[in-house]
């Protein structure tokens, strides 16, 4: 079984929703990059501020700065929120441009921080990063990003302070400068584009769940209308018809059902009226035949006595016309019998009965019972139209004496609710080809059956008949041989399970 496949307001949903979810992908990539455009711009800017305030340190008034020097380089290097620190030979003095409180560590802050000016952290050796030191200590300008207080992010800057030679080359002073410059502002801008970012991708998401349950109900109620529609059309309800609104391609698909609709219940009606008339002329045409097919059949009769006194072509002329003329009464008789149960005034004459004893004189009253096998238990009884019942056996024991193979046999068996009559032979069964068919009004199982043997009527009135009673008729070929009919029959009509 295939597995189900989602539904058109689901698969809706999802479209919409995948759509969401791409853009707010798009707006995160853009963010992305836009988060890596502040950050380098701000850091380019901070590292070229801060070698401009380096070349204002030249020229440096001693190779050896104590205390004092350090501080006034530090000094120098510190402004705003940018601080400073200067380093030499494991000395260091931090610029203070301001008072500065006492070196405690604030609540989250890291270790060898403390503030300065408020909430702005000074610059302390403890939280250089060993990798920065060793780029200073290598002559290079490094940088890198750090979180030093509260989570707030700050760029930390080293440079080495060189000396000029009076034959113009430079050489290391010993002297190591590092800067620690706030992104804080940058930070704000990041988190602002980051909210923007997912109220715009929540935005994007119910905007696109609410279009979604509106074009689902757009689409889906005449999606529904027409799948109602369909169904009761199937269902035999040719006058269903569908309510056509606006213009689009579900108008158009109303109007194509409609127009559909309207042609298919022309046709049907007229395969009605066709078959209505067929049925009555057959009717018609039966009836009228019974009165001088009954004289027909008085003058057969004394043909069939005169036969044998009369010469040979005369006598064999005179039988075939008895024959066939009880073949044709047995024709119209058939074809008054469907008309009947085509027009819906076939009824029962119910009677208490012994179903054993029913078969045996439906045998007995063909000159059939040395030739039927039989297994009737005895105390079978049902409520059933003992003439009807005995039209059903006929025909299938008769089929099968004449098509079969012996020996046929006739088993009965019954439970609480239901009697059941199996009819069996012995011959070659039945093409599977022609199982489906079996009970179609004047169908044939060999073209090249004469037209003597039956008139193609017989099973289907015995299917007529079995389910006038409520029951049923079905045939099946026997593994080892033999094509076997099963008539079911409920005991009661009145009561039991349908």
């Amino acid at each position: 079984m295939a597995p189900r496949s989602l539904g058109l307001r689901a698969r809706l949903l999802s479209a919409f929703a995948l759509l969401s979810v791409v853009t707010a992908a798009a707006a995160g990539a853009i963010y992305g990059a836009a988060r890596t455009d502040i950050l380098q711009r701000a850091q380019d800017a901070a590292v070229q501020a801060t070698k401009s305030r380096l070349e204002g340190l030249f020229p440096l008034r001693s190779a050896e700065p104590g205390p004092d020097e350090l501080r006034g380089i530090a000094n120098k290097m510190t402004e705003g929120n940018v601080r400073a620190m200067a380093i030499y030979r494991g000395a260091y003095s931090t610029g203070d441009p301001a008072p500065a409180d006492p070196p405690a560590h604030p609540p989250g802050g890291s270790p060898g921080l403390r503030r300065q000016g408020g909430n702005t952290p000074v610059v302390d050796p403890e939280m250089l990063p060993l990798s920065l030191r060793r780029e200073v200590a290598g002559g290079n300008v490094a940088w890198q990003r750090v979180v030093v207080w509260q989570g707030a992010p700050y760029l930390l800057i080293g440079a080495p302070l060189l000396i000029a030679e009076p034959d113009g080359t430079a050489r290391m002073s010993g002297i190591e400068v590092y800067v620690l410059h706030s992104l804080q502002p940058e930070q704000r801008s990041i988190d602002g584009l980051a909210t923007s970012a997912w109220l715009t991708g929540g935005a994007a998401l119910t905007f696109a769940v609410i279009l979604a349950l509106l074009a689902t109900r757009g689409v889906l109620r005449p999606v529904r209308e027409l799948g109602r529609a369909a169904r009761l059309l199937g269902e035999g309800e040719l006058r269903t018809r569908i309510a056509v609104t606006g213009s689009d391609e579900l108008a158009d698909v109303a109007r194509t059902f409609n127009n559909t609709a309207a042609e298919l219940e022309r046709h049907v009606e007229q395969l009605r009226q066709m078959e209505a008339d067929a049925r009555r002329f057959v009717a018609d045409v039966s009836h009228e035949l019974r009165t001088p097919l009954a004289a027909l059949a008085a003058v057969a009769d004394v043909l069939d006595e005169e036969a044998a006194h009369l010469p040979e072509p005369a006598g064999r002329a005179a039988r075939l016309v008895s024959q066939e003329t009880l073949n044709l009464t047995g024709l119209v008789n058939d074809l008054i019998e469907i008309s009947r149960f085509d027009s819906g005034v076939a009824a029962l004459a119910l009677n208490e009965v012994d179903v054993a004893e029913l078969v045996r004189a439906t045998l007995r009253s063909r000159g059939w019972p040395e030739s039927v096998e039989t297994e009737l238990p005895a105390g079978v009884t049902a409520r059933l139209d003992p003439r009807r019942v005995d039209v059903i056996l006929a025909n299938l024991v008769g089929n099968a004496l004449r098509h079969g193979e012996p020996p046929v046999s006739v088993r009965l068996a019954a439970d609480p609710y239901w009697v059941t009559l199996e009819v069996r032979d012995h011959g070659p069964g039945l093409d599977e080809a022609v199982l489906p068919r079996v009970f179609d009004r004047f169908y044939k199982a060999s073209a090249a059956r004469a037209r003597s043997e039956g008139s193609g009527l017989g099973l289907a009135i015995a299917l007529e008949n079995a389910r006038l009673h409520r029951g049923d008729l079905t045939v099946s070929n026997v593994p080892d041989g033999g094509a076997r009919f099963m008539l079911r029959l409920p005991r009661d009509l009145d009561g039991g399970p349908e």
